[in-house]
């Protein structure tokens, strides 16, 4: 156990799922969109991966430099950068697979949705994979509280900017992508649902800026 804990880490079992399954591959560029401590990038970090992240919390992307700093020296500092996800200063086209997890769902109202979904969009090469985790109101919808707009409070005391079903397959539409994988919703107890949203970006996908 100690073994795969050193291995894998604290990665996100979903995110573990798509490895499983080949979609992500040694050799491919990851970015994860708001990475937090870095715990979905251990493995990805040791395991020959093109990582770059982003976070909007300093001593989040410090922790990530420090990891990358141990485990694949040669990755340049600057693939860690202190940013909005809405305003990314990658390149279009830059990565293989982006990841989102637990991370949408704090947005404000729907223009920061939109904008942080056309940011992830653009870096995102064409035939990539985009993989997101966020709360949503699927399975529970009666015991969420609205706020305004897409706003709720949830069961567990947080409040949250929530998706459904409906929005969800209109938002993979507008972007021009492929849901490869059904809406897959956990419900956690009494707190509150989360959704794992998965796509291929369309070879010729929009950039993501009709969503804004």
């Amino acid at each position: 156990m100690s073994d795969l804990r050193t291995q894998f880490g604290q990665i996100d079992i979903y995110l573990f799922d798509q490895l499983l399954r080949g979609r992500i591959r040694p050799g491919m560029r990851v970015l994860e969109a708001g990475c937090g401590s870095g715990r979905n990038l251990a493995y990805f970090l040791q395991d020959g991966y093109d990582v770059a992240a982003v976070d909007s919390d300093p001593e989040g992307v410090a922790r990530v430099r420090r990891m990358a700093a141990a485990y694949a020296p040669t990755l340049p500092g600057d693939n860690f950068r202190m940013e909005a996800i809405e305003s990314m200063s990658f390149p279009n086209n830059f990565a293989d697979a982006v990841l989102s997890i637990a991370v949408l769902h704090f947005a404000r109202d729907d223009a920061q949705l939109n904008a942080m979904l056309a940011s992830l969009w653009r870096v995102l090469r064409p035939r990539g994979l985009f993989f997101c985790r966020l709360a949503s109101s699927i399975g529970m919808a009666e015991r969420m509280i609205p706020r305004g707009g897409r706003r709720f409070l949830l069961p567990d005391g947080s409040e949250r900017y929530l998706v459904d079903e409906t929005l969800l397959l209109d938002l993979t539409e507008r972007l021009g992508g492929e849901l490869i994988d059904p809406l897959k919703t956990t419900i956690v107890q009494d707190q509150r649902c989360m959704t794992t949203w998965v796509l291929r970006k369309g070879a010729d996908a929009p950039s993501g800026s009709a969503l804004c």
